[in-house]
């Protein structure tokens, strides 16, 4: 059976959440793990089917309704998750990051900046209000983590849009 990183995050969110619709798995990776590990929805939902398959979920269909399909975790998949979650990372962190790209290639610094000090700021204030509720251990150190990364975006982007706004400053004084 293989299973990647996707499966895990899929094993861990009905872990979370079960019994879980695929639909539920989706919403709680929006407010969770997809700020740090970005999966497509299209993958949530062929992902939880495979691994009924593989007999890792259990998965049942409601009878009436909508006939939704719901999943729990089985005894063989808490398993492989528990034997996932023991295993050191071995593997440095990736950042995939649209904004450093573009900034890379040489993207005008200061529209870029200002976009992503508000995009940084707006996620940064999302992550203090959750970090009010309470939640286990695990899923508040990765807050902490992510509050660190979103502090230190916001002071990055800050120094780069005062480092325009200088250049230009200066560039128009020498006018």
């Amino acid at each position: 059976m293989r299973l990647s990183t996707t499966s895990y995050v899929v094993l861990g969110l009905v872990e979370s959440c079960q019994p879980a619709t695929p639909y539920d798995i989706k919403r709680m990776a929006e407010v969770s793990t997809s700020h740090f590990w970005t999966v497509a929805h299209t993958q949530l939902y062929s992902e939880c089917s495979r691994l009924a398959r593989e007999g890792l979920l259990d998965e049942r269909q409601e009878q009436t309704g909508r006939r939704r399909k719901l999943y729990r975790l089985t005894d063989a998949g808490r398993e492989v998750l528990d034997i996932w979650r023991a295993e050191p990372v071995g593997e440095p962190f990736e950042l995939r990051d649209p904004g450093m790209l573009k900034l890379f290639f040489g993207a005008d610094p200061r529209p870029l900046a200002e976009a992503q000090l508000a995009i940084h700021e707006e996620r940064l204030a999302e992550y203090r209000e959750r970090a009010r509720i309470k939640m286990p251990e695990g899923m508040r150190l990765a807050l902490e983590c992510g509050l660190g990364h979103e502090r230190e975006y916001v002071r990055y982007w800050k120094a780069v849009l005062d480092e325009a706004l200088e250049t230009r400053t200066a560039a128009r004084s020498r006018m």
